[in-house]
């Protein structure tokens, strides 16, 4: 792996994101706040400043991703599903006003993520990241244009329907992640993840998507670029 891209998703982790990329030529960067991070900063009465820190960080040439935003219905109560909703549509709206590609975190709130960004009019690049849906949901992402990024996840054993919906996505609509330090793929699941760790996701990969590891290389550099521009 010779390129990253570096996200920063609440607000000390986008600050480093900004600096990091001026400092590493080999790092592109993506900011944004965390659907987990919006009820907490709402509540407090910080969210606008929040959002408008995140609004100038963008102008960085070298962040090239408004993201992660989303929706997370995991660790959020019912009652505060709204404003986490109103804080995706927003950063929706930016990566369009900018041009940037969309990053979205996607946990539990599927029918919600897809109908959100059906309403909004998804950006030309949206990047469902970690996706975890089943081959319904792969399929509409792909009839809609969306790229599908596939973590550490995909190399459990458990993971089935992770990996039938892989195999429905096309070669440059497919991206690779590790969602560091979380989703280490097998056989080191427990431990904390890496980059250097992505090539035992890609083979898994290439395997469930019946190409070789080389050409899924290839496909995914081609469509980094694509998405993000040159590093």
């Amino acid at each position: 792996m010779d390129r990253v891209i570096q996200i920063g998703c609440d607000l000390p982790a986008a600050r480093f994101t900004a600096a990091a990329v001026d400092e590493h030529p080999r790092l592109l960067g993506g900011v944004a706040i965390h659907p987990n991070d919006v009820p907490p900063l709402a509540a407090a009465g910080r969210l606008d400043d929040a959002l408008a820190e995140i609004a100038e960080l963008v102008a960085h040439p070298r962040i090239r991703v408004v993201g992660e935003t989303g929706l997370d219905y995991f660790r959020t109560a019912p009652e505060q599903h709204a404003v986490q909703q109103d804080a995706f549509r927003w950063h929706i709206d930016l990566a369009k006003r900018t041009g940037l590609a969309l990053q979205i975190h996607d946990r539990d709130a599927h029918d919600d993520v897809l109908r959100i960004l059906a309403e909004e009019g998804a950006p030309e690049r949206t990047v469902l990241h970690c996706f975890s849906g089943d081959v319904a949901m792969a399929r509409e992402c792909v009839e809609r244009g969306y790229y599908l990024s596939f973590a550490g996840t995909v190399t459990f054993s458990s993971a089935h329907e992770l990996r039938e919906a892989l195999a429905v996505v096309p070669l440059d609509r497919v991206l690779v992640e590790t969602d560091a330090p979380y989703l280490t793929p097998h056989p080191f699941r427990g431990a904390t993840n890496a980059p250097y760790l992505v090539p035992l996701t890609v083979r898994r990969m290439a395997a469930v998507l019946g190409v070789d590891v080389p050409t899924l290389c290839q496909a995914i550099s081609a469509t980094s670029e694509e998405l993000y521009g040159p590093w």
